[in-house]
């Protein structure tokens, strides 16, 4: 063995690097210190070096009789070896992210975190890229990191057909996650560039079956949700392992060379809308108080068509009862017609009666008819309110 002992039977003193002539113990070991006292050979400070490395050597022997030169030495190295590299397979996914495996260059596998074990390079390799992580897209614009515009409009992006033939122009942002890390890194090319295109295209197909006014002011809402769903059909089609976050609108305005015009129209349209608005109120005011008078004219109308027609009905049975008595007792009967006329005649005008005293003499005595009226009117008043308005009493 390349240690072993060079020192030709002189009592096994020699070192590896071999002992000088003559050996016998006196020599100086390879650094040149001498070994000093104790019989052994030792130096004071604690064991040799020299001695320790013959020590290991001994042991290995044990182990590989044969050397560093033998099979046993050479299988026990490579066993190491492939120990190492079988362990290099180890990898750990964070808890944001997606290990995507791949076995000589092609999807095998996605692993989720936590600490995994993958065949070792080259026979697979590992990625681990972040899944919640938002990515942020911007199209019709360009900002820099602070947010603030920095490359201003981009008009090939913005503008925008509506769905009445106006042209708008719209900034918009789109928020994504990886949702499948194995879609995402391989059955895309450039997934930054198909989510732009797509929500592009979402965008214009929404905006085309809207009008532009309502696109100006009260269909923002929509118009996000609209473009987030088809946008999100679209990327699930392509099995781009994406999932849209946000679609969230920065600004709708109308072109910068026709802003002017577009605002004179917007005024133009409000000025409508505000006489529309009160021509309506006019007539929801004019036309109910309309109605509300030809109903009550129809069933005053009713009332008293019903009240003729009932009248004459009361008197016709009246006068069929009346002649039935009559023919049965014609004196009676006229009699007592005589006296219901008088009585309807004067029951409603003031009289005054005068007997013709006994033994009179027949002088007409003095009457204070005006005395007389009067005395009668304030008793008819007092009878009225004693009796809640009552009916005075005939004389």
């Amino acid at each position: 063995m390349p240690w072993n002992n060079q020192g030709g039977g002189q009592g096994g003193g020699g070192g590896p690097w071999g002992s000088p002539p003559g050996g016998g113990g006196n020599g100086n070991n390879p650094w040149g210190r001498p070994p000093g006292g104790g019989g052994n050979g030792q130096p004071p400070g604690g064991p040799d070096l020299e001695d320790l490395l013959r020590k290991g050597q001994e042991r290995f022997k044990k182990i590989a009789p044969g050397g560093f030169g033998g099979g046993r030495g050479i299988a026990l190295g490579l066993l190491v070896l492939v120990g190492l590299w079988g362990l290099s397979g180890i990898y750990r996914v964070e808890s944001d992210e997606q290990g995507v495996v791949r076995r000589f260059g092609q999807y095998v596998r996605t692993e989720q975190p936590g600490l995994r074990y993958h065949l070792p390079a080259p026979i697979e390799v590992a990625e681990t890229p972040k899944v919640t992580r938002v990515n942020r897209m911007e199209i019709g614009f360009r900002s820099s990191g602070d947010g603030r515009r920095a490359g201003g409009d981009v008009p090939d992006e913005s503008l925008m057909l509506t769905g009445d033939e106006n042209i708008i122009d719209i900034d918009f942002t789109v928020f994504w996650v990886i949702k499948d890390a194995g879609n995402y890194l391989f059955k895309i090319r450039d997934p930054e560039q198909t989510v732009k295109k797509a929500a592009e295209s979402a965008m214009r197909e929404v905006i085309g079956r809207t009008e532009i006014q309502p696109a100006l002011t009260e269909a923002r809402q929509d118009i996000e949700q609209s473009t987030k769903t088809l946008l999100q059909a679209m990327l699930d089609e392509y099995q781009s392992g994406i999932e849209i976050s946000q679609v969230q609108l920065q600004k709708v305005d109308p072109p910068g060379p026709v802003v002017d015009a577009f605002n004179d129209v917007q005024r133009a349209r409000q000025d409508r809308e505000r006489l529309r608005n009160e021509a309506e109120a006019y007539r929801n005011d004019i036309i109910p108080r309309a109605r509300g008078e030809a109903e009550q004219l129809i069933q005053q109308a009713s009332a008293y068509r019903e009240q003729v027609v009932s009248l004459a009905q009361g008197d016709s049975q009246r006068f069929a009862q009346v002649l039935s008595a009559y023919t049965q007792a014609p004196e009676v009967t006229a009699r007592r017609l005589y006296l219901e006329t008088m009585q309807e005649v004067l029951g409603g005008t003031n009289k005054i009666i005068i007997d013709q005293p006994r033994g009179g003499t027949g002088v007409m005595p003095f009457l204070p008819l005006n005395e007389l009226t009067r005395q009668l009117r304030d008793q008819t008043q007092r009878a009225n309110d004693g009796q809640g308005g009552s009916a005075a009493p005939r004389q």
